[in-house]
């Protein structure tokens, strides 16, 4: 068996590298348009509402492995060739928008109606009455439910191995089959999924304690 030295560990780092701007991206992109299906979610108009209610239903409803499947199989059927990274991000990107529109789109249904209805009655538009009054106390509100996600989000990048793209498990998984100690490689990998996650779980937590608490 060989051993494992530091080019094995750099391409464990390399993998890490990814793992985490695949997750940057997806929560970044996923969060753009997530905040215009959590915005479609609540509007008036019931088509629009429909819409969005189908699009959820579709990325919460299948595997994230099928939905990284489609993308980069699926374009290829239409004649458009991308590489495994374009592919993995717009699945990511689709998939954490349906997730996070959901939760915002609770977050927006939590803040009370008085706040809304008096916003309308100091003549604020729309747009204002969203950004100043609204959004600020939902994204308060589904903070903890969003942090949950995004570590989700950290550990669901490991499925991305399947078209081809080396994050950290997929780079664990080539180290092993060089090495013949995957023991040891995968507690690497263990390792270093854990303390990305488990501060962020922290954070979560404390974050819902301090809302239970500022609610009572």
């Amino acid at each position: 068996m060989a051993s494992i030295g530091p080019n094995e560990l750099f391409f464990l780092a390399q993998g890490l590298k990814w793992t985490l701007a695949l997750t940057l991206i997806g929560f970044v992109g996923g969060g753009i348009f997530g905040l215009i299906v959590a915005l479609a979610r609540t509007a008036e108009s019931a088509a629009l509402r429909r819409v969005t209610t189908g699009y959820i239903a579709v990325f919460q409803g299948t595997p994230l492995l099928m939905q990284l499947f489609v993308v980069y199989y699926g374009v290829a059927l239409i004649g458009l060739n991308i590489d495994a990274w374009l592919a993995v991000a717009i699945a990511f990107t689709l998939h954490a928008s349906a997730f996070l529109g959901e939760i915002w789109r609770g977050g927006i249904q939590a803040v009370p109606k008085g706040q809304t209805e008096a916003a309308k009655a100091l003549g604020l538009h729309y747009v204002s009455t969203m950004k100043d009054v609204v959004l600020p106390q939902a994204f308060k509100i589904s903070l903890p439910a969003t942090i949950g996600f995004l570590v989700q989000l950290i550990k669901g990048t490991s499925l991305a191995a399947i078209v081809g793209f080396v994050e950290l498990s997929r780079a664990g998984q080539i180290v092993s089959n060089q090495t013949f100690r995957p023991l040891t490689v995968f507690a690497i990998v263990g390792l270093a999924y854990f303390l990305i996650c488990w501060p962020l779980s922290l954070w979560g937590a404390r974050t819902e304690r301090r809302l239970q608490t500022a609610t009572r």
